[in-house]
């Protein structure tokens, strides 16, 4: 910084205050600082830096099963939104779920002394660890359920589905039928009680739920079993927990000769990029993960800042309904 600062023809103190991103620095003065700095290729010692301010701007994220399209989405907004608010993440991928494998990643975090944590926390037993841990960096919990008192940020699940069923019902179907996610995973089970909720306030028949893996093939299973129901005109509407699911579901309901939409309706969750251009295009309920991102820093950036409150915080993101030609009116005998 000093030889910075002897090129430059300016004290140290105007060199920091540059790198700070201090209003109060004339244009031409930081142009030459920022020349000099260009000069010499200097960076700075985040170590050293650290010491001084007892700051790393580094935060720690846990992730889980980051393969599936909402988690990795999640990740990348985080990601995104860390960067924006001039922090670097470090990412912990874990293949296995539990206490002691959540306990340990937060751990190998915290001991590179990030300014806080944000753990990924779709499933049940990854929310139970992580509300279980208690320590003196701050965390959040990112899809988290209720997550033990801990802050959380989550898109509204329940709401979610009760867009897609709803939907469906308005279009004149009796009935919505539902292919759901695992049951260990919180976003699943906020889907299925979404749908059954609907359903159950409209006085129609709950069909019994067909269960999934979030995978294609799981879909593809499930479209199998649906299509006597389909051919029989008793499943006329189906929500799918996810979009990978319901093509996988498309695809079972065509080798059977089911079209879709004139015989069946399929309503899908997450919004892939390729829900738009499947046959036929999607219906099916958005999540805006770069929303969740910001929030979810904003939130970990304001503890960290001010500490928690009388009582965690929680932050839910709605999600949005974006109808394509997968759903219509059932078809008129």
């Amino acid at each position: 910084m000093a030889d910075v600062a002897r090129i430059a023809g300016v004290s140290h103190q105007t060199v920091s205050r540059v790198l700070n991103h201090h209003p109060n620095v004339k244009a031409t003065t930081r142009d030459r600082v920022l020349a000099a700095i260009e000069e010499l290729g200097y960076r700075r010692n985040l170590s050293a830096r650290a010491l001084v301010t007892r700051r790393t701007n580094t935060l720690g994220v846990v992730a889980f099963d980051t393969t599936l399209y909402g988690p990795a989405s999640t990740l990348f907004g985080l990601e995104q939104a860390a960067r924006d608010a001039g922090y670097f993440i470090s990412i912990v991928s874990l293949k296995t779920i539990n206490r002691k494998t959540v306990g340990e990643a937060l751990d190998y975090l915290a001991a590179q002394a990030v300014d806080g944590l944000i753990a990924i926390a779709p499933q049940v037993e990854a929310a139970a660890a992580v509300s279980a841990l208690r320590g003196t960096v701050p965390v959040v919990a990112v899809e988290g359920g209720e997550a033990g008192g801990m802050p959380v940020v989550a898109v509204d699940q329940l709401r979610g589905a009760e867009l897609a069923t709803r939907h469906l019902l308005d279009l004149g179907h009796r009935t919505v039928w539902h292919v759901a996610g695992p049951v260990d995973w919180l976003e699943a089970e906020g889907r299925r009680r979404g749908w059954r909720n609907t359903l159950e306030a409209a006085g129609v028949e709950v069909p019994p739920v067909v269960e999934g893996d979030w995978s294609p093939r799981s879909g593809y299973e499930a479209g199998r079993r649906i299509a006597d129901d389909a051919r029989a005109g008793r499943a006329t509407a189906v929500f799918v927990s996810n979009d990978q699911m319901a093509l996988g579901l498309l695809r079972a309901l065509h080798e059977a000769r089911i079209r879709v939409p004139q015989d069946v309706s399929i309503a899908g969750f997450d919004d892939i990029p390729e829900a738009e251009f499947l046959t036929p295009p999607l219906t099916t309920v958005r999540q805006d993960f770069a929303e969740v991102g910001r929030k979810s820093i904003a939130l970990l950036l304001d503890l960290i800042e001010s500490g928690p409150g009388p009582e965690a915080e929680r932050i839910v993101v709605p999600p949005t309904l974006v109808t394509r030609a997968s759903t219509a009116g059932p078809a008129t005998t």
